[in-house]
């Protein structure tokens, strides 16, 4: 039992550290994740704390694992162990048997793996730390009491610092379709020989009390009559596809609403992204996009603005008077992939992805152009 119990021991805690690291590298990615669960719930108080939950969660999952493996305390490990399991599975067993999530981003956006796989995951865990909280007693330290709580307090400390540098800069790695050296204009074109989504519109009116449903080729003969209300339409998938485009909702309009992504990315050498999501007001980079801006102006690089909040935006350039650069407006879940960061610059060479930064790392990028 003793062998079963210290191979139980070592498999679980080494999965609880990789499953930490691989999400520490994107502290804000796990954070986004927890916002699409709340809305689903209509927690809207709970956004605000989603980051704060992401670093203790992820801080302990390390903390855990590294616990497991050293033999520390192993009666209070096992069963906070147990807790956090129980916690997984029910998120992972909702994203899965609702439907509503694909991924729940388990092992963060490196390793992508579906709701289902995750469920599986954590029902294999929690019947293995379930042995782990039964037989506690087998589980000896590995090292004096001293080295341990050492070994433990260092483990954890560099987690946290790990994450403290990637959401004060980017992520130490970058798995996503916005990474550096990804051709946009590539990215968002579905792959040769892929055969899209094979999909079906239907329109929902309302008449006399009651909700209609019909398609483009079946309008009812008096829908010229008044009495039918628009409520919205539906895209109904007929066929599932066998690929789509890695970027699907990066779009960047002007103030008019007028579609110039295509436009922007047909430029030929540099230019710079300066992408501010959430602006509001006066902002704390203003010093820094004011070096910024001279820096581009002495070098002829074009400085293009990009917001989710780009009426603020403009208003702020339009009222201090001081730059000419062009403002668009992009959504924020594009925003919130291109850069992990609320203010970021991106430099890029074309349709590609030259240099990406967080704003804290404005010397840096400026040596770049």
């Amino acid at each position: 039992m003793k062998i079963i119990t210290n191979i139980t021991r070592v498999i679980v805690g080494i999965l609880f550290i990789f499953s930490g690291l691989v999400k520490a590298i994107d502290p804000l990615g796990l954070s986004y994740k927890m916002n699409e669960f709340f809305a689903k719930w209509n927690w809207d108080w709970a956004p605000p704390f989603s980051l704060t939950i992401s670093v203790v969660m992820i801080a302990f999952e390390i903390f855990a694992g590294v616990a497991l493996l050293l033999g520390w305390k192993p009666k209070l490990i096992t069963r906070l162990l147990l807790l956090l399991i129980v916690f997984f599975t029910f998120l992972t067993g909702y994203a899965y048997l609702s439907g509503k999530f694909h991924s729940c981003g388990c092992f963060g956006d490196c390793i992508p793996i579906t709701s289902g796989v995750s469920f599986t995951k954590d029902l294999v865990l929690l019947v293995l730390i379930i042995i782990l909280c039964a037989s506690y007693r087998k589980i000896g330290p590995l090292f004096g009491r001293m080295i341990n709580t050492l070994l433990l307090v260092a483990g954890t400390g560099a987690s946290l610092y790990l994450m403290f540098h990637v959401l004060n800069h980017l992520p130490a790695r970058d798995c996503l379709p916005y990474a550096e050296g990804k051709n946009l204009v590539k990215q968002m074109q579905a792959p040769p020989g892929s055969v899209p989504d094979s999909i079906a519109v239907n329109f929902v009116y309302k008449k006399d009390g009651k909700e209609v449903k019909f398609d483009a080729d079946h309008f009812p003969a008096d829908f010229d009559d008044s009495t039918y209300e628009y409520i919205d339409r539906e895209n109904v998938i007929l066929r599932k596809g066998n690929a789509e485009p890695a970027i699907i909702d990066f779009a960047l309009k002007t103030s008019e609403g007028n579609d110039t992504t295509q436009e922007v990315l047909a430029q030929t050498g540099k230019y710079v992204f300066f992408m501010a999501r959430d602006f509001d007001g006066t902002p704390k980079w203003e010093a820094d996009f004011d070096q910024l801006y001279k820096t581009c102006i002495a070098k002829n690089i074009p400085l293009i603005v990009i917001s989710n909040m780009a009426q603020s935006a403009e208003q702020y350039f339009i009222q201090t008077k001081k730059y000419a650069v062009p403002v668009l407006t992009c959504d924020a879940v594009p925003m919130k992939t291109f850069v992990r960061a609320k203010t970021g610059l991106v430099l890029m060479d074309g349709p590609v992805i030259s240099q990406k930064m967080n704003v804290n790392d404005l010397e840096k990028f400026l040596r770049k152009l």
